[in-house]
């Protein structure tokens, strides 16, 4: 399963009531945090969540209302008696950024792994499968997609019939390869896994509708209200809620989250109504939304 904490929903500014958009993601105990903003760290303490499980850090780009905040939580990482590396991914320009921001922070108790990506890219991080999206904001910019595996069930019968010794039984079911067998000489055919999108600063992604296939969480952006704001997400490399709404229709995803709420947009629940008419399972996101995202059998 896979835990998820919409730390905040706001863009260009934190504000009294909204937090800058941030993404915290725990699957087994680790942690991958998506962009990190001005406030993020408040972000974290209120929703009651934790620092030292963060391994991993994707960065869309490096605005600074999805950067600002990371030399605070280098320093709280490092006064928390962390000496685990820290990876962090982002697009172009990532070794640049980062290593402006170490000015500030020039010694660390632990090691910084720098991972500039571009759109395609597949890795893994915290036990989970994660694609970088090309996302259209006027500047290097990715979108994430998050995808995590589910084995096939065990089967006994199987096991003996490839030979497997019984004391091996436990850990070739747990994934681990140990003294020539593998887990697939254990297990049946793969199941359905888990999957999440998350895209926001951008003009709306085909790419987003492909890997976004029957996702089971969309976060996408919701910058603008309405339909007459589609020149001005134009103009800016933004997305409207009415588009993002669209994205998910066409991708079947099971439910759509927005985020990333203009500080000229104050009340997007006002716009509940028009949206549900184009997908109806979608939430006007508040800071702190959280849901598990559970196998399905």
């Amino acid at each position: 399963m896979i835990d998820v904490c919409l730390l905040g929903t706001g863009g260009m500014m934190p504000l009294p009531d909204r937090f800058l958009t941030s993404l915290y993601l725990r699957h087994e105990g680790r942690v991958i945090l998506i962009d990190c903003g001005e406030g993020t760290q408040t972000a974290i303490r209120k929703a009651e969540l934790r620092f030292k499980p963060i391994e991993t850090i994707l960065l869309t780009h490096y605005h600074a209302d999805h950067v600002s905040g990371l030399v605070g939580l280098l320093l709280t990482l490092g006064n928390e008696s962390r000496n685990e590396p820290l990876d962090i991914y982002g697009p172009v320009g990532l070794k640049r950024v980062i290593n402006a921001l170490r000015v500030l922070v020039p010694e660390l108790p632990y090691e910084l792994n720098l991972n500039e990506i571009s759109g395609g890219d597949t890795f893994t991080a915290c036990g989970m499968e994660i694609t970088a999206i090309e996302a259209d904001h006027g500047i290097p910019c990715l979108s994430y997609g998050v995808f995590l595996k589910h084995a096939g069930k065990f089967d006994p019968e199987k096991a003996r019939q490839n030979g497997v010794p019984l004391a091996l039984w436990g850990r070739l079911q747990k994934g681990e390869s140990i003294e020539g067998y593998t887990p697939e000489q254990v297990l049946g055919e793969k199941r359905q896994g888990i999957k999440l999108v998350y895209s926001t600063d951008t003009l709306p992604l085909d790419e987003v509708v492909r890997y976004g296939q029957n996702a089971d969480l969309m976060v996408l952006e919701g910058m603008f209200g309405g339909e007459e704001k589609n020149e001005r997400a134009e103009l800016t490399h933004h997305s409207t809620m009415n588009q993002s709404a669209r994205l998910a229709l066409r991708a079947g995803a099971k439910q759509l989250w927005f985020t990333h709420y203009s500080p000229a947009n104050p009340h997007p629940e006002e716009f509940e109504n028009e949206v549900r008419e184009i997908f109806p399972n979608c939430v006007i996101s508040c800071d702190a939304q959280r849901t598990t995202l559970r196998f399905v059998d």
